[in-house]
């Protein structure tokens, strides 16, 4: 039976989706059959009549098998708003039925399905589900992207405060290096390290480098996957 990790941030625009995309490429090096799936997504642009979200065309392009978009991305919407007003604009009831459905064509093509939230762990999908619900309704435990920048020592204490306590079952953390100006970033990661009670299980250099070093954002990648691997 295929393996889900489901990744979620300390906030919106901390890597979630580079990070994701990269552990892809990763397994996929490895001859791993492994696909991405982002059950929800807004800020959608209209490509050959469908509404497509860059974040999943991303996990798409680094996969190793072919699904349809909408076996990936399953809710999209066009408004680069919260999904719970989104969908509530478009007048679509999110469900986890729908979500569940196409995980399970996921689960019965690949080895690996790499599952992306959007914004941070608590964000509203309608007046009564959130994000942090799917990993319990897919089964499948997290990995939790800190923004490594001003004031990610909070967010991450509390973010992983709040994935234990909801029943969860949280792999550990990947500090991503997402400000060129961030001086005591390593001060930080170490203090992280120190206050965490999940273990760091990756790190991930500039977005910025990522160019410069031919796509190598990633220090070790492999130790990364072998965490995931032997997880359980």
């Amino acid at each position: 039976m295929a393996k889900g990790f489901f990744i979620t941030g300390t906030d919106t625009g901390v890597g979630k989706t580079y990070v994701a995309s990269q552990l892809i490429k990763a397994y996929r090096k490895q001859g791993v059959r492994v696909s991405g799936f982002k059950p929800v997504a807004s800020g959608g642009v209209w490509l050959n009549d469908q509404l497509v979200n860059e974040d999943a065309l991303s996990m798409m392009r680094e996969a190793s098998v072919s699904m349809s978009y909408t076996d990936v991305n399953p809710y999209c919407f066009e408004p680069a708003i919260a999904p719970h007003l989104a969908a509530e604009q478009a007048r679509v009831d999110i469900n986890f039925e729908k979500i569940q459905s196409h995980y399970r064509k996921h689960v019965s093509e690949v080895d690996i399905v790499i599952v992306e939230g959007a914004g941070g762990w608590k964000v509203p999908l309608n007046e009564e589900l959130s994000f942090d619900e799917i990993p319990l309704v897919l089964e499948v435990p997290v990995i939790l992207v800190v923004g490594l920048k001003l004031g990610c020592i909070n967010h991450a204490l509390l973010t992983e405060e709040a994935i234990l306590n909801s029943g969860c079952r949280l792999v550990g953390w990947i500090g991503n290096s997402i400000s060129a100006d961030f001086e005591v970033q390593n001060d930080n990661s170490l203090t992280l390290s120190k206050r965490m009670k999940s273990p760091c299980i990756g790190f991930f250099e500039h977005a910025f480098n990522k160019v410069k070093k031919n796509g190598v954002g990633q220090i070790n990648i492999a130790s990364t996957l072998d965490y995931l691997t032997n997880f359980r």
